[in-house]
């Protein structure tokens, strides 16, 4: 598959695509940040969020965007390779620190597309899609939830990370930094130090709020929480500084997924205090104060005209405290099947190609990066690559098109049940709760796709109404159209 893709790069011609001169792209992803808590989507945000309103002001403004599920593992494979994450393995939940890796070796992603143009690429964060660890014994670690890192072998280092998938460089944390049992930076393939301290777990009264509660396991001496994201951003800016001085032609690739504002909300200094929301609003001010740096690092090494710059989250946040709406208007929060856990902010800035100042409201999945960027780079997917992501480019360079690119969203919740929805009409399978462990909690696991709901967005934008045993026809027609993207391996034409 990759000898493919590279056959196709250099027909293509590297230095010719579609658009003249190639941009340097750099996606920010956030971690658990809601619709809501942007001043650009919400203006009653207690939020001050002035760095991400100079994006959408700028660019563009998605209002139908969604993550490809409504938690972080999944939606990081969604994003990375353009297919949806219940095609693998991992069929509901998330990774944690020493799971195996998710992405399968040989299969394209978004970093594939830019490293065989020519482009300088790096991934700084958090990756959370698993790693190959090694035992003590020897033996490889299977066990999605292994938990005792003591057992783990850190002089090996681990296989199957970025560095193996399309990204030169690679600096960051395995799974969640501040919640998962492996607490230490990592660069390269190897650890950075050895995890040798044993970090207890810390929980709260308000156990639903999450707000410092994280899970017992290793960590390198000297661990703070508090320091994860601006050491993520440090790295970020000094490898922009590197790659431009080195080769000032060379074009760039850099994926910055944050760990903000994912609990537990320990905010640093710079941020403490700065919002009305308390701690998880400080947290969403530090994904803004990233997204100022980075910006500012563009301006000083004069490529912020030349930069696709996009900002958006994994998924749903968090309930918002002192009444602050964090998913917006939307219904449910991180790991639910309603739109608050999946639709998602999405801001796309590129000077001169993507019109300032839009709105924006075709739908659109985090999934379509990866056939919009082959796009911007001349590039045909094959058919076993992407099958899960449309071309967005015309869109997001505001072209005249006679439909929206996507007519159709599916995204799955933290327990494995389903959503699709076409046009007015979104059906949820598998639950007629949340889908979700945020409250209200759904404790349907497995889902049964017996159960499901429905819902006129058009007429009931807030799902309050629940049509399911009222409009059997659109159920049974959009069950059909899911059952035949299950079936076929794929959502997208193909060709």
């Amino acid at each position: 598959m990759r000898t493919a893709l590279a056959t196709l790069l250099t027909l293509a011609g590297l230095a010719a695509p579609l658009l003249g001169q190639r941009p340097d792209v750099i996606v920010v992803l956030a971690d658990d940040m809601g619709w809501g808590d942007l001043g650009c989507y919400n203006p009653e945000s207690k939020i001050p969020t002035p760095h991400m309103d100079r994006i959408a002001r700028e660019g563009m403004r998605f209002t139908d965007a969604h993550s490809p599920s409504a938690v972080c593992s999944p939606t990081r494979y969604g994003l990375l390779t353009g297919r949806y994450c219940w095609r693998t393995s991992l069929k509901s939940s998330v990774l944690m620190g020493f799971s195996p890796p998710l992405i399968e070796p040989e299969r394209l992603t978004l970093a594939d597309l830019f490293q065989r143009a020519g482009y300088a690429t790096a991934c700084i964060g958090k990756w959370h899609l698993g790693l190959g660890w090694t035992l003590k014994s020897g033996e490889p670690v299977t066990d999605r939830y292994h938990r005792d890192g003591t057992q783990i072998d850190f002089g090996r280092g681990f296989s199957g990370g970025p560095t193996e998938l399309g990204f030169d460089h690679f600096f960051g944390c395995s799974a969640c930094p501040t919640t998962d049992w492996l607490y230490g930076f990592l660069e390269g393939d190897r650890t950075v130090g050895t995890p040798t301290v044993r970090m207890p777990g810390h929980s709260v009264e308000r156990p639903h709020l999450d707000d410092k509660a994280y899970r017992p396991g290793i960590a390198v001496e000297g661990w703070r929480h508090e320091e994860v994201d601006e050491t993520f951003v440090a790295r970020a800016v000094a490898w922009l500084e590197s790659v431009t001085a080195e080769d000032s032609e060379r074009p760039f690739f850099l994926y910055l997924p944050l760990s903000a504002p994912h609990a537990p909300w320990l905010p640093p200094e710079i941020t403490r205090g700065e919002t009305d929301e308390g701690p998880r609003g400080d947290m969403v001010a530090l994904v803004d104060w990233a997204v100022g740096q980075v910006l500012a690092t563009l301006e000083r090494l004069g490529r912020v005209e030349d930069t696709l710059l996009i900002v958006t989250s994994d998924n749903g946040p968090r309930i918002g405290l002192n009444g602050h709406r964090s998913a917006g208007p939307w219904r449910g929060y991180k790991s639910h099947v309603w739109e608050g856990g999946h639709r998602v902010p999405f801001l796309a800035r590129w000077p001169g190609r993507v019109p300032a100042g839009i709105t924006c409201d075709d739908p659109f999945s985090l999934t379509d990066l990866l056939a919009t960027c082959a796009s911007l780079l001349g590039v045909e997917l094959g058919a076993d690559e992407g099958e899960d992501s449309l071309d967005q480019l015309p869109t997001l360079l505001g072209r005249e098109r006679a439909a929206p690119v996507r007519d159709v969203i599916v995204s799955h919740s933290v327990t494995g049940a389903f959503t699709l929805r076409r046009g007015r009409w979104k059906l949820i399978l598998g639950t007629r709760g949340s889908g979700g462990w945020v409250p209200p909690a759904d404790p349907t696991r497995p889902p049964d796709m017996g159960l499901g709901q429905l819902y006129d967005l058009r007429a009931d934008p807030g799902e309050q109404r629940d049509l399911f045993a009222e409009r059997p026809a659109v159920v049974a027609r959009l069950r059909a159209l899911l059952e035949e993207y299950r079936d076929s391996g794929r959502s997208r034409p193909a060709r």
